[in-house]
């Protein structure tokens, strides 16, 4: 059985235990080569993790003959950048979430793997996880007959780094994340709500920077509409109090409802007349790693990997209506 050879371009934060041992401890996977623009940086990730290989320069490890597949790991502002460059070169990539900064940078991408006759996967790799198989599997079982609507809602007190301007991350700077922390981390619950029901076909969004600590959104709500004509909405609070903090949706049937969480996996509840039931299903230590496996069983013929270029950019697409971007 071949090997798939992988190199990484921004082997930060992400890579350190999220995605990057996932790459050499999935069945038929290696790491062979990383980047990162800071040399000691990549230097140390590669020594830390057995990797042969480090540049900082992307270009270098795009044009490496011996890598089969290019993980983009960088902020948004560059995924489209470094993913059509690797296309371009003949790899197939899998770039982190959002897949761009917007989704008309996105419809470039899948051109982009289109014309260059490549596979293109996006990080939303709840589509792979346990727990929210779990919760689709109930869904369509029928547990909590005919989907009516669905509710999110996202509290979190303001982080550290938010306080002062100076320690802001480059998650609230629009220039390279695309929008604040709603950009950043709701397309991972939009992306969910889609694998586990259907595409939305249109959304609605009011934003508004209530705390005033960054020049970003802070708080949005929304509206949205599934393609059945389900409905949902949400809400998100990246300013409340710590006593606020809620990370839930909520899927209402006209036999019960499912509730779960996006980031703390806290057990999924399925509430019917009988009950409540309830399903603990703890994360893996590598998040990303039953999507990198899904990849490498697609590049080798045995599986089909939930998160394509098509279905990212489909996310992109809702939080840009949301956001009135489109």
């Amino acid at each position: 059985m071949k090997t798939i050879k992988w190199g990484i371009i921004g082997c930060g934060d992400v890579c350190e235990i999220k995605s990057g041992p996932a790459f050499y401890k999935c069945e038929n996977s290696e790491l062979i080569a990383v980047m990162r623009r800071d040399a000691e940086k990549a230097k140390d990730f590669a020594k830390r993790h057995n990797v042969v290989q480090w540049y900082d320069n992307a270009d270098e490890l795009i044009n490496n003959p011996d890598i089969d597949v290019v993980y983009v790991a960088t902020p948004p502002s560059s995924h489209a950048e470094y993913t059509i460059k690797a296309l371009q070169a003949g790899k197939p990539v899998y770039v982190e979430k959002p897949m761009a900064v917007d989704y008309a940078e996105c419809t470039k991408m899948l051109d982009a793997a289109k014309n260059s006759n490549q596979k293109l996967w996006v990080a939303y790799y709840r589509r792979s996880l346990p727990y929210f198989i779990k919760v689709k599997e109930l869904i369509e079982q029928g547990t909590i007959g005919k989907i009516q609507t669905v509710n999110t809602l996202f509290f979190r007190p303001p982080e550290k780094q938010d306080l002062k301007s100076e320690d802001n991350t480059w998650r609230i700077k629009k220039e390279i994340a695309g929008g604040g922390y709603f950009y950043d981390m709701a397309p991972h619950t939009i992306d969910i709500i889609q694998f586990i029901i259907e595409n939305i076909i249109d959304a609605k969004g009011l934003t508004s920077n209530v705390s005033k600590l960054y020049q970003v959104e802070d708080t949005v709500s929304a509206a949205f509409l599934f393609e059945t004509g389900i409905t949902g909405s949400g809400l998100w609070n990246y300013a409340s109090s710590p006593s606020a903090k809620k990370d839930v949706t909520e899927i209402f049937g006209d036999k019960g409802s499912i509730r779960f969480a996006s980031f703390s996996f806290t057990p999924i509840e399925l509430i019917t007349n009988e009950g409540t039931k309830y399903f603990d299903i703890p994360a893996p230590q590598h998040i990303q790693q039953p999507m990198i496996q899904s990849i490498v069983d697609e590049l080798l013929g045995k599986g089909k990997c939930p998160s394509s270029g098509k279905s990212g950019a489909h996310t992109s697409w809702v939080i840009d209506k949301i956001m009135g971007y489109n």
